[in-house]
């Protein structure tokens, strides 16, 4: 039961915080994105906290070694890049950068949003189920970073 609350106080915090810092309005967002426009750079003070918050639990959550309400710690470690998620980021960004929201902020928007609101969060429900559809078994190529100093 703590877990549920824990992930419902969580989810509650982060759309709080995302309706103050007015992640939720798509002309905010694309002013930010404006950089050779009328660019407003306060979403990037947003960003620069969320990184700083989650630098802090990451650093936390390794020094303790053992999550609160988790049986095990589970960090990240794949450093690899493959062409689904180059594909994926660059969609994202796409549809960030064309209609000024992200998954996010879209489902936080719908309590109060307007219509286009649900209308992309219908396209991005369509595009989870797309995907759905494509097999485990794609053709994949993968992308790896070499380790930094080594001459290859």
């Amino acid at each position: 039961m703590s877990v549920i609350i824990s992930a419902f106080a969580s989810g509650l915090l982060f759309g709080f915080g995302l309706i103050v810092s007015e992640m939720v309005n798509p002309a905010k967002v694309l002013a930010f994105l404006d950089v050779f426009g009328s660019w407003d750079p306060s979403l990037a003070f947003v960003m620069g906290g969320a990184v700083a918050a989650s630098a802090l639990g990451y650093f936390i959550a390794k020094r303790r070694g053992v999550p609160v309400f988790a049986p095990r710690l589970e960090i990240p470690t794949r450093r690899d890049l493959d062409p689904r998620l180059i594909g994926g980021a660059a969609l994202f960004g796409i549809g960030w950068g064309l209609v000024g929201l992200c998954p996010g902020p879209a489902l936080t928007a719908l309590t109060f949003g307007p219509w286009q609101v649900f209308v992309f969060v219908a396209a991005m429900i369509a595009g989870m189920a797309l995907f759905r559809l494509v097999p485990d078994d794609w053709p994949q190529v993968t992308f790896r970073r070499e380790p930094a100093g080594v001459d290859g």
